[in-house]
């Protein structure tokens, strides 16, 4: 059978499977258009898929910090294992409200390309450092497209769909929501108007245009939500008893419990529906739960320990890497380690302060830390 019946095929079945809510592979929607080899037998979202994995940011995933970072345990969660834990989580989801699990499976994968080394605090520091330099907020969700399609292949990016771009710059999974329906008709225009007005204020509520999209939202916090608890009792910060009694009650007090509860409840209150959704009850429970993460884990004094010292270092950073750009200084490691190679549609539709930002911002933990002199480093930490 010839590769074009083969694709036929699948678009037949694919129609066949999806629910009437869901985007067919046929609906992809790329900023370019793309001379389709008669071999290339993958559908557009899947295609997605392989240029998400084979994408130099999706490797610098293995050196990212989650939650928890600079601690000797090999067996904390790091960004590589959110990110597949959501694919994993949305995917589920997905199959049994009939969706389209290549394009969950790419929004879920390149969601937080954009994370910078240090988690959220390295969020925070880079984007006041970016205000300060008057390119605007740093955002990670913001910063994951900004690498699949304008960093990445030299600065021509990797042409992904629409759907797709959209659904990593909408997931904004610290955002609690019981109910998310998509927002339909959207463009690359659309697309673009999001970015600029979610730059230029942060608390823009971004809503995704698919279905997909929003499974992949509220994946996000059905697999960070357990884990980090998890995380925090094995480094002692917390204690299993100690978590809010209506959350027990509701959703357990165990990753597994957890995400099975929730997984469960969304799968119930979504199925044939144009939207997806937690039951009121589960959702208060999981709200009241993510307060307490943020009370007792994500503000939890001892894990901000060295934050001083890693803010310095992205200051510090910033500078001596604009210093090198405004005296173009080649031998600096900006230049042959990330402008090398880049094109001129990159370097020259990118200040300088940008082009640093997108250096700093893709850099792994570890990375980071070796830039810096050995004196302003930050010491990792032994908790047993």
């Amino acid at each position: 059978m010839e590769i074009k019946s083969i694709i036929s095929e699948l678009d037949r079945l694919e129609h066949q499977r999806l629910s009437r809510y869901a985007t067919s592979s046929r609906q992809g929607i790329r900023k370019k258009p793309e001379n389709k080899a008669d071999t290339d037998y993958r559908q557009a979202f899947s295609l997605d898929v392989d240029r998400i994995l084979h994408s130099q940011a999706y490797t610098r995933y293995i050196d990212k910090t989650q939650v928890f970072s600079l601690i000797a345990d090999d067996h904390i969660t790091h960004r590589v294992l959110h990110v597949q834990l959501v694919s994993k989580i949305a995917r589920t989801i997905g199959r049994f409200l009939k969706l389209n699990e290549d394009l969950i499976e790419a929004i879920a994968l390149g969601h937080d390309i954009g994370h910078t080394p240090f988690g959220h605090d390295g969020e925070r520091f880079l984007t006041d450092i970016c205000r300060a330099h008057g390119i605007g907020n740093f955002l990670h969700n913001i910063q994951s497209v900004q690498f699949l399609d304008r960093v990445e292949r030299k600065g021509d990016g990797w042409n992904l769909c629409l759907q797709t771009l959209d659904g990593i710059l909408c997931h904004d999974g610290e955002i609690h929501n019981q109910k998310l329906e998509p927002l339909y008709g959207k463009t690359f225009d659309i697309y673009d108007k999001e970015i600029e007005g979610k730059k230029s204020n942060p608390a823009l509520k971004l809503t995704p245009m698919t279905m997909e999209g929003c499974v992949v939202r509220m994946a996000d916090t059905i697999s960070y939500i357990g884990k980090d608890i998890e995380d925090a009792i094995r480094l002692k910060l917390i204690k299993r008893r100690n978590l809010p009694p209506d959350s027990k009650k509701h959703l357990g007090d165990t990753n597994g419990t957890i995400v099975f509860n929730l997984v469960t409840d969304v799968i119930k209150n979504s199925h044939n529906r144009n939207y997806v959704s937690f039951s009121p009850g589960i959702s208060e429970a999981l709200k009241t739960l993510k307060q307490f993460n943020l009370e007792n884990i994500y503000l939890n004094p001892a894990i901000k320990m060295e934050s001083r010292k890693i803010k310095k270092i992205f200051e510090y950073l910033f500078e001596n890497y604009l210093n090198d750009m405004h005296q173009d200084n080649q031998n600096s490691v900006i230049f042959q380690g990330f402008l090398k190679g880049k094109n001129n549609r990159y370097t020259h539709s990118h200040k300088s302060e940008e082009i640093v930002r997108d250096f700093i911002a893709g850099m792994t933990d570890q990375y980071f830390l070796r830039q810096a002199p050995e004196n302003m480093r930050p010491r990792v930490r032994d908790y047993t």
